[in-house]
């Protein structure tokens, strides 16, 4: 499914619905299952970010997925809006990510540190706008904040992210973060999937379809 800015895919200490409760509700009322509905969170994304989210109806499909997860058998795919120009037009970053689990923030370095998870991912820049750049990412790894993180490292915070170094928030709380596709073997058909999101409907994702 589509996940919008602010959802929360899996419940949380806010107590806020999640996307997976919902995703029960609509399961349970679509193919009128009495009783406890099964769903398995596959995967997550940050609560500000927008995207392709994937959940497993059965158990079996649950590992399976995992496993194709764990195993980096999946092709994922962001798109980020950023101010500043990176340093290259397309580029690899690798860098260590220490987690700092009080402050929900993963510190990028050059170097390994104590407790630290090697992150690597690959952009390019997609599109120039008037006063942004569209990067499309490829992750090798996903680690806690990844993107957010090696973006802000290299001195190009994504839009709306205060977090890491964006200037002010956006409006409503998001930030310009959208898994915009994923890839991988239908864990049961065996049949190649190509899930694609269209981004939230605002000005500067729109000017970049």
């Amino acid at each position: 499914m589509n996940k919008r800015p602010g959802d929360l895919v899996q419940g949380d200490k806010t107590g806020d619905k999640s996307l997976a409760e919902v995703v029960k509700s609509y399961i349970a009322e679509k193919y009128n299952k009495p009783g406890a509905v099964y769903l398995g969170v596959v995967h997550r994304l940050d609560r500000p970010t927008s995207g392709v989210v994937v959940f497993a109806r059965t158990s079996k499909a649950l590992s399976r997925l995992n496993k194709l997860f764990a195993e980096r058998e999946t092709e994922k795919t962001y798109w980020a809006l950023v101010q500043n120009r990176p340093p290259k037009d397309f580029d690899r970053l690798e860098h260590f990510l220490q987690r700092n689990p009080k402050q929900n923030k993963s510190y990028s370095h050059s170097k390994e540190v104590p407790n630290s998870k090697k992150g690597i991912l690959h952009y390019k820049i997609k599109k120039e706008l008037d006063r942004y750049y569209l990067l499309e990412i490829q992750l090798e790894t996903g680690r806690h904040h990844q993107i957010r993180s090696q973006l802000s490292a290299i001195g190009c915070p994504i839009k709306g992210d205060l977090k890491y170094g964006y200037d002010r928030s956006n409006p409503d709380g998001s930030i310009h973060l959208h898994a915009r596709s994923l890839k991988f073997l239908h864990p049961v058909r065996k049949e190649p999937l190509h899930l694609v999101a269209p981004p939230p409907d605002d000005v500067l994702w729109n000017a970049c379809l």
